[in-house]
Protein backbone atom coordinates (compact mmCIF):
# COMPACT_ATOMS: atom_id res chain seq x y z
CA UNK A 1 0.00 0.00 0.00
CA UNK A 2 0.94 3.65 -0.35
CA UNK A 3 0.57 6.30 2.35
CA UNK A 4 0.08 9.98 1.52
CA UNK A 5 0.39 12.50 4.35
CA UNK A 6 -2.47 15.01 4.09
CA UNK A 7 -1.21 17.42 6.77
CA UNK A 8 0.60 20.68 6.22
CA UNK A 9 3.83 21.03 8.25
CA UNK A 10 3.52 23.04 11.44
CA UNK A 11 5.96 25.95 11.46
CA UNK A 12 6.23 29.51 12.70
CA UNK A 13 4.77 32.03 10.25
CA UNK A 14 2.65 29.53 8.34
CA UNK A 15 -0.59 30.76 6.75
CA UNK A 16 -3.59 30.67 9.06
CA UNK A 17 -6.86 32.35 9.89
CA UNK A 18 -6.48 35.75 11.57
CA UNK A 19 -9.16 34.65 14.05
CA UNK A 20 -6.77 32.30 15.88
CA UNK A 21 -3.51 32.68 17.82
CA UNK A 22 -0.38 31.95 15.76
CA UNK A 23 1.63 28.76 16.03
CA UNK A 24 4.93 29.11 17.88
CA UNK A 25 7.62 26.56 18.64
CA UNK A 26 10.76 27.52 20.51
CA UNK A 27 13.59 25.50 22.02
CA UNK A 28 13.27 25.90 25.77
CA UNK A 29 16.43 23.91 26.43
CA UNK A 30 19.34 23.41 24.04
CA UNK A 31 21.99 20.71 24.13
CA UNK A 32 24.56 21.78 26.64
CA UNK A 33 22.21 23.94 28.74
CA UNK A 34 22.13 21.06 31.21
CA UNK A 35 24.62 18.21 31.07
CA UNK A 36 24.20 15.07 33.14
CA UNK A 37 27.07 13.57 35.09
CA UNK A 38 27.60 10.97 32.36
CA UNK A 39 27.87 13.65 29.64
CA UNK A 40 24.34 13.19 28.31
CA UNK A 41 22.17 16.16 27.36
CA UNK A 42 18.64 16.67 26.03
CA UNK A 43 16.95 19.42 24.05
CA UNK A 44 13.24 20.19 24.30
CA UNK A 45 10.74 22.75 23.17
CA UNK A 46 7.60 24.67 24.05
CA UNK A 47 4.76 24.56 21.52
CA UNK A 48 2.02 27.18 21.57
CA UNK A 49 -0.90 26.83 19.17
CA UNK A 50 -4.60 27.38 18.77
CA UNK A 51 -6.83 24.41 18.04
CA UNK A 52 -7.63 25.77 14.58
CA UNK A 53 -4.10 26.37 13.27
CA UNK A 54 -2.53 24.19 10.58
CA UNK A 55 -4.31 21.02 9.50
CA UNK A 56 -7.05 20.49 12.10
CA UNK A 57 -10.54 19.20 12.78
CA UNK A 58 -13.37 21.50 13.81
CA UNK A 59 -15.37 20.11 16.73
CA UNK A 60 -19.15 20.38 16.55
CA UNK A 61 -19.02 22.91 19.42
CA UNK A 62 -16.90 25.28 17.34
CA UNK A 63 -19.81 27.28 15.86
CA UNK A 64 -23.19 28.46 17.12
CA UNK A 65 -26.11 30.12 15.35
CA UNK A 66 -28.59 32.43 17.01
CA UNK A 67 -27.26 31.39 20.41
CA UNK A 68 -27.49 27.61 19.88
CA UNK A 69 -25.08 24.84 18.91
CA UNK A 70 -25.89 21.50 17.28
CA UNK A 71 -28.90 19.74 18.72
CA UNK A 72 -30.46 23.01 19.88
CA UNK A 73 -28.20 23.18 22.93
CA UNK A 74 -27.37 26.46 24.64
CA UNK A 75 -23.59 26.88 24.80
CA UNK A 76 -23.66 28.21 28.37
CA UNK A 77 -25.17 24.92 29.52
CA UNK A 78 -22.22 22.88 28.29
CA UNK A 79 -19.34 25.35 28.73
CA UNK A 80 -16.95 25.95 31.62
CA UNK A 81 -13.39 27.19 32.02
CA UNK A 82 -12.39 23.63 31.09
CA UNK A 83 -14.06 23.91 27.70
CA UNK A 84 -17.11 22.02 26.45
CA UNK A 85 -18.60 19.08 28.34
CA UNK A 86 -20.34 18.01 25.11
CA UNK A 87 -19.58 18.33 21.39
CA UNK A 88 -15.87 19.05 21.97
CA UNK A 89 -13.13 17.49 19.87
CA UNK A 90 -12.77 14.71 22.45
CA UNK A 91 -16.20 13.51 21.30
CA UNK A 92 -14.79 12.80 17.83
CA UNK A 93 -14.27 9.07 17.43
CA UNK A 94 -11.17 8.22 15.36
CA UNK A 95 -12.12 7.50 11.77
CA UNK A 96 -10.65 4.81 9.55
CA UNK A 97 -12.84 4.31 6.53
CA UNK A 98 -13.75 5.13 2.97
CA UNK A 99 -12.97 8.59 1.66
CA UNK A 100 -14.00 10.16 -1.64
CA UNK A 101 -12.01 13.04 -3.12
CA UNK A 102 -14.19 15.42 -5.13
CA UNK A 103 -11.67 17.06 -7.47
CA UNK A 104 -13.44 20.25 -8.49
CA UNK A 105 -10.24 21.71 -9.94
CA UNK A 106 -10.14 18.82 -12.42
CA UNK A 107 -13.78 19.46 -13.34
CA UNK A 108 -12.63 22.87 -14.58
CA UNK A 109 -9.45 21.51 -16.16
CA UNK A 110 -7.10 23.50 -13.94
CA UNK A 111 -4.57 22.52 -11.25
CA UNK A 112 -5.88 25.24 -8.91
CA UNK A 113 -9.27 26.94 -8.82
CA UNK A 114 -9.29 30.75 -9.11
CA UNK A 115 -9.23 32.82 -5.96
CA UNK A 116 -12.73 33.51 -4.69
CA UNK A 117 -14.41 30.83 -6.83
CA UNK A 118 -17.67 29.55 -5.31
CA UNK A 119 -18.13 25.81 -5.74
CA UNK A 120 -21.69 24.87 -6.72
CA UNK A 121 -23.78 21.70 -6.42
CA UNK A 122 -23.27 21.19 -10.16
CA UNK A 123 -19.50 21.20 -9.62
CA UNK A 124 -19.87 18.56 -6.93
CA UNK A 125 -22.21 16.44 -9.07
CA UNK A 126 -19.59 16.40 -11.82
CA UNK A 127 -16.73 15.68 -9.42
CA UNK A 128 -18.70 12.82 -7.83
CA UNK A 129 -19.58 11.15 -11.13
CA UNK A 130 -18.80 7.43 -10.90
CA UNK A 131 -17.65 7.63 -7.28
CA UNK A 132 -20.98 6.96 -5.51
CA UNK A 133 -20.43 8.76 -2.17
CA UNK A 134 -22.26 6.87 0.58
CA UNK A 135 -23.52 7.94 4.02
CA UNK A 136 -20.74 7.65 6.55
CA UNK A 137 -17.94 8.23 4.03
CA UNK A 138 -15.53 11.11 4.44
CA UNK A 139 -15.70 13.65 1.61
CA UNK A 140 -12.77 15.86 0.62
CA UNK A 141 -12.96 18.75 -1.84
CA UNK A 142 -9.99 19.30 -4.11
CA UNK A 143 -9.37 22.91 -5.12
CA UNK A 144 -5.60 22.69 -5.62
CA UNK A 145 -5.24 25.48 -3.07
CA UNK A 146 -2.55 23.66 -1.09
CA UNK A 147 -0.20 24.36 -4.00
CA UNK A 148 -0.14 27.97 -2.72
CA UNK A 149 0.95 27.06 0.82
CA UNK A 150 4.33 28.77 0.49
CA UNK A 151 2.70 32.06 -0.57
CA UNK A 152 1.05 33.18 2.67
CA UNK A 153 -0.89 36.23 1.39
CA UNK A 154 -2.26 34.32 -1.60
CA UNK A 155 -3.12 31.27 0.51
CA UNK A 156 -5.08 33.22 3.12
CA UNK A 157 -6.88 35.17 0.39
CA UNK A 158 -7.38 38.39 2.33
CA UNK A 159 -7.72 40.43 -0.86
CA UNK A 160 -8.48 37.94 -3.63
CA UNK A 161 -10.66 35.49 -1.73
CA UNK A 162 -10.45 31.71 -1.49
CA UNK A 163 -12.24 28.97 -3.47
CA UNK A 164 -14.62 26.66 -1.67
CA UNK A 165 -18.21 25.47 -1.44
CA UNK A 166 -20.94 28.06 -1.17
CA UNK A 167 -24.03 27.58 0.96
CA UNK A 168 -25.87 25.54 -1.71
CA UNK A 169 -22.88 23.21 -2.03
CA UNK A 170 -22.80 22.96 1.75
CA UNK A 171 -26.34 21.59 1.66
CA UNK A 172 -25.26 19.16 -1.10
CA UNK A 173 -22.58 17.82 1.23
CA UNK A 174 -24.86 17.63 4.27
CA UNK A 175 -27.52 15.72 2.30
CA UNK A 176 -25.00 12.91 1.72
CA UNK A 177 -24.51 12.49 5.49
CA UNK A 178 -20.71 12.16 5.49
CA UNK A 179 -18.76 11.28 8.61
CA UNK A 180 -16.60 14.36 7.98
CA UNK A 181 -15.73 16.76 5.19
CA UNK A 182 -12.40 18.38 4.44
CA UNK A 183 -10.56 20.77 2.18
CA UNK A 184 -7.33 22.61 1.54
CA UNK A 185 -8.15 26.13 2.74
CA UNK A 186 -8.16 27.74 6.17
CA UNK A 187 -11.94 28.20 6.15
CA UNK A 188 -13.02 25.18 4.01
CA UNK A 189 -15.78 27.24 2.42
CA UNK A 190 -15.88 29.99 -0.19
CA UNK A 191 -14.47 33.35 0.86
CA UNK A 192 -15.40 36.20 -1.45
CA UNK A 193 -12.71 38.72 -2.45
CA UNK A 194 -12.21 41.31 0.26
CA UNK A 195 -14.81 39.77 2.59
CA UNK A 196 -12.58 37.64 4.78
CA UNK A 197 -14.44 35.60 7.40
CA UNK A 198 -17.39 38.01 7.61
CA UNK A 199 -19.90 35.17 7.30
CA UNK A 200 -19.40 31.39 7.18
CA UNK A 201 -22.73 29.85 6.16
CA UNK A 202 -21.28 26.45 5.29
CA UNK A 203 -19.98 26.09 8.85
CA UNK A 204 -23.53 26.73 10.03
CA UNK A 205 -24.96 24.14 7.64
CA UNK A 206 -22.44 21.45 8.52
CA UNK A 207 -21.60 22.00 12.19
CA UNK A 208 -24.73 23.57 13.67
CA UNK A 209 -27.50 22.11 11.53
CA UNK A 210 -26.01 18.73 10.61
CA UNK A 211 -23.37 17.79 13.21
CA UNK A 212 -20.69 17.10 10.58
CA UNK A 213 -17.04 17.76 11.45
CA UNK A 214 -14.87 19.84 9.11
CA UNK A 215 -11.17 19.27 8.40
CA UNK A 216 -9.34 22.41 7.27
CA UNK A 217 -5.95 23.32 5.78
CA UNK A 218 -5.32 19.85 4.37
CA UNK A 219 -2.43 19.15 2.01
CA UNK A 220 -4.08 17.51 -0.97
CA UNK A 221 -1.77 18.37 -3.89
CA UNK A 222 0.06 15.01 -3.94
CA UNK A 223 -3.24 13.14 -3.66
CA UNK A 224 -4.77 15.22 -6.47
CA UNK A 225 -1.76 14.53 -8.69
CA UNK A 226 -1.98 10.79 -7.96
CA UNK A 227 -5.34 10.47 -9.70
CA UNK A 228 -6.71 8.43 -6.77
CA UNK A 229 -10.24 9.46 -5.83
CA UNK A 230 -11.43 6.58 -3.61
CA UNK A 231 -9.23 5.43 -0.71
CA UNK A 232 -9.05 4.77 3.02
CA UNK A 233 -8.67 7.80 5.28
CA UNK A 234 -7.17 7.72 8.77
CA UNK A 235 -8.40 10.73 10.76
CA UNK A 236 -7.54 11.02 14.45
CA UNK A 237 -7.26 14.54 15.93
CA UNK A 238 -5.50 15.16 19.23
CA UNK A 239 -7.79 14.20 22.10
CA UNK A 240 -7.91 17.59 23.83
CA UNK A 241 -10.76 17.45 26.35
CA UNK A 242 -13.34 20.17 25.85
CA UNK A 243 -11.58 21.84 22.91
CA UNK A 244 -13.36 23.32 19.89
CA UNK A 245 -10.78 21.86 17.51
CA UNK A 246 -7.42 20.12 17.43
CA UNK A 247 -4.48 19.47 15.10
CA UNK A 248 -4.58 16.30 13.04
CA UNK A 249 -2.28 14.41 10.66
CA UNK A 250 -4.65 12.68 8.22
CA UNK A 251 -3.31 9.80 6.17
CA UNK A 252 -4.57 8.50 2.82
CA UNK A 253 -4.09 4.74 2.57
CA UNK A 254 -4.04 3.63 -1.06
CA UNK A 255 -4.23 -0.08 -1.79
CA UNK A 256 -2.58 -1.96 -4.59
CA UNK A 257 0.61 0.05 -5.09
Amino acid sequence: MRLIDLAQPLRRGMPQSPNHPPFRMILERRHGDMVRSDGGSAANEIIITGGHVGTHVDAIAHVSQDGLVYGGLRPDGITSHNGFSELGIDAFEPYVGRCVLLDVAAVHGVPTLPAGYEITPDDLDKAAAGLDPRPGDALLIGTGWSRLWDDGPAFTGHSGGVPGPGEAAGHWLAQRAPRAVGGETIAFEHLAPGKGHATLPVHRVLLVESGINIVETMKLDELLDSGVRDFTLVLNPLNVVGATGAPVRPLAVIDGE
